[in-house]
């Protein structure tokens, strides 16, 4: 139970680095321009926080209750797979439904996709290292 609090909360606090990296850099400041009439002008970075502390915790609670289904004969393997399974729910299906509701450039839908994709490598490999049941 140790580890799965531990390994929650920093994975929590990596959502919040990864997140503040591919949402704050340049290159997504400019791809992003396409939301700024709806954006926030400000964050909220408490509420932020414990956001992806929330989503660290349900997503090491999910990779336990599913490893034994999961792909894989090792760790690394299971959280890759993992990996992949929580970008198409959380990423994949959430770029195809703004592609058509939104006018939204291409360039921008494709870099959410990447960066999302290796947002949840890095989980899912840290989670596959560091979480057996």
């Amino acid at each position: 139970m140790t580890t799965y609090v531990i390994v929650s909360i920093a994975s929590g606090i990596l959502f919040g680095i990864l997140d503040g990296l591919i949402n704050a850099n340049p290159m997504a400041q400019r791809l992003y321009a396409v939301y700024k009439p709806i954006a926030k002008t400000s964050m909220n970075v408490v509420a932020g926080m414990v956001i992806d502390l929330a989503y660290g915790f349900i997503m090491a609670a999910v990779f336990l209750l599913l490893y034994t289904s999961l792909p894989g004969g090792s760790g690394i393997l299971k959280g890759l797979s993992f990996a992949i399974l929580v970008w198409f729910f959380r990423v994949v299906m959430s770029v195809a439904s703004t592609w058509m509701m939104y006018t939204v450039p291409a360039r921008t839908l494709v870099y959410t996709l990447l960066v999302g994709l290796g947002e949840m490598l890095i989980l899912g490999i840290f989670y596959g290292l560091a979480l057996h049941p």
